[in-house]
């Protein structure tokens, strides 16, 4: 509450013009003028007067930055309707030229090409076929990136569009289709978009945005490394260095909805290799030999009581699945050995470290009861895609203002993995997933990520591009 003296108590000031407000370790205040300092009897007349004028400035600086926002705001929204057209055609052709990971030589070209003309600074060639792109705005502030995976699968094209894939390459060794059957050219497109509409903005920039074009997010070849791991060794997330980074996937929600989610969003994916040995014998002897065939039928029903029965699902979802197993050569040998692969999937740390103790012991000790071996091995793959709780929530605003408040809601967690999970790693980070199914659709026959039938509604596409580009603006803005 302010108080005042009266008026025969206010103190008396003589050849004050020029005068500066003086705060001193009493909790007065002074005037000063020159080198001679006048101190009234009590000065605390004026800390209240004070605190008056600092809440005045206060309100007009916010004000001031509420406009600036505003018409920054108005001016991403301008521009992204201009390039609507570019982003549709951008993504069809990289649709219909689809490349396989670490062979994104086109994309990559065609992804440098559109960022020097923009007059970014480019680097090519990072983590094999990557592109980086840095905007460097007019204004000091910080550093945020925006990530887009480039790499297609060796899936056949099954979608009746005018610009479906039929390309063919070789995959590990067999001859494959190539398509882009998890939006990967969607998520390109886009981010070359919103670099243009960005770009048109940058003498109001208020910081540095960082474009990041990733090859190989699905995975490298066999022998070859690459992704996102390798494109941070090879610094990626160095000069300039980013203090957030914000991706989206596209996936099968509504069009134009948003599904975010603090905390684990994508599980952690860890690769197991088993190799059962028995001794091998005359199929009509069983006796005579050990059959590994029927041990590694054991562990494949052992492994599935990991999340059944051992691991407390209620507190984090866990998977633990046998994709292939192979063995014998013929109807009457039981062969010597059977190897086994799958994939453990978790949400937590401790849970995947206890699941990854549980499966060696379930494989080695069936075995062991048998009279067999079993070799376990497992390669610790994707983290778990983590969005940093904090940042989630200060981005929601802009997540909402975009798609529309009822269009933005909190998603489940998603089972499959994402490297973009190694960047959070480093920096904090928010992954979402962005809706691109079209409206009257039946849930029931939409086709998944990597299926054959996959389909994008571009009609998400302003959505995604708007929200990309005011997540980097509004977070720039907000954090200088």
């Amino acid at each position: 509450m302010m108080s005042f003296l009266p008026n025969n108590q206010f103190p008396k000031w003589t050849h004050v013009h020029m005068i500066e407000l003086v705060g001193d370790p009493t909790n007065t205040i002074s005037m000063r003028r020159g080198s001679k300092t006048f101190v009234p009897a009590d000065g605390r007349w004026l800390i209240a007067v004070g605190q008056v004028l600092v809440g005045i400035l206060m309100l007009v600086a916010v004000t001031s930055l509420h406009g600036q926002s505003s018409r920054l705001d108005s001016e991403v929204d301008r521009r992204a309707a201009q390039i609507e057209a570019k982003v549709v055609a951008w993504r069809r052709d990289i649709h219909e030229h689809p490349e396989l990971s670490n062979r994104e030589t086109r994309t990559a070209d065609l992804v440098a090409q559109h960022l020097r003309s923009l007059g970014l600074e480019v680097r090519t060639g990072v983590a094999h076929t990557g592109v980086i792109g840095v905007l460097r705005g007019g204004k000091p502030g910080p550093v945020v990136a925006l990530r887009a995976d480039m790499d297609a699968l060796p899936v056949t094209e099954e979608v009746d569009v005018p610009f479906a894939s039929k390309v063919r390459a070789t995959y590990n060794g067999q001859e494959v289709g190539v398509m882009h059957a998890c939006g990967h050219d969607s998520h390109v497109a886009m981010l070359m978009g919103v670099a243009e509409i960005l770009v048109g903005m940058r003498n109001d920039l208020p910081g540095t945005v960082k474009f990041i074009f990733q090859p190989a997010e699905e995975g490298a070849p066999a022998g070859e490394r690459g992704g996102a791991a390798l494109m941070i060794e090879e610094g990626v997330l160095d000069d300039p260095k980013p203090s957030a980074i914000f991706g989206l996937h596209v996936f099968p929600y509504p069009t134009g909805e948003i599904r975010y989610r603090p905390g684990g969003i994508m599980a952690g994916a860890d690769a197991f290799r088993i190799v059962v040995r028995g001794r091998q014998t005359h199929g009509a002897l069983p006796w005579a030999g050990i059959d590994p065939i029927v041990v590694a039928s054991q562990i494949v029903l052992g492994l599935q009581t990991i999340a059944s029965r051992q691991i407390d699902v209620t507190a984090a979802p866990a998977i633990v699945t046998v994709g292939a197993i192979n063995g014998g050569v013929r109807y009457n040998i039981i062969p010597d050995s059977v190897v086994m692969i799958g994939t453990i999937r978790t949400f937590d740390t401790a849970v995947r470290n206890d699941i990854h103790i549980r499966v060696r012991r379930t494989a080695e000790s069936i075995a062991q009861s048998a009279g067999a071996t079993a070799l376990v091995t497992i390669d610790t793959g994707t983290a778990v895609t983590y969005n940093d709780p904090a940042l989630t929530e200060s981005i929601l605003p802009t997540l909402r203002a975009v798609a529309g408040a009822s269009h933005v809601a909190l998603g489940p967690p998603i089972t499959a993995a994402e490297d973009f999970s190694r960047y959070q790693q480093r920096i904090p980070g928010v992954f979402f997933f962005l809706g691109i199914t079209p409206p009257g659709t039946d849930p029931a026959k939409v086709a998944p990520n990597h299926s054959p039938r996959f389909y994008v509604d571009e009609a998400a596409f302003p959505v995604g591009v708007r929200v990309m580009a005011h997540l980097a603006v509004d977070y720039m803005s907000r954090t200088r």
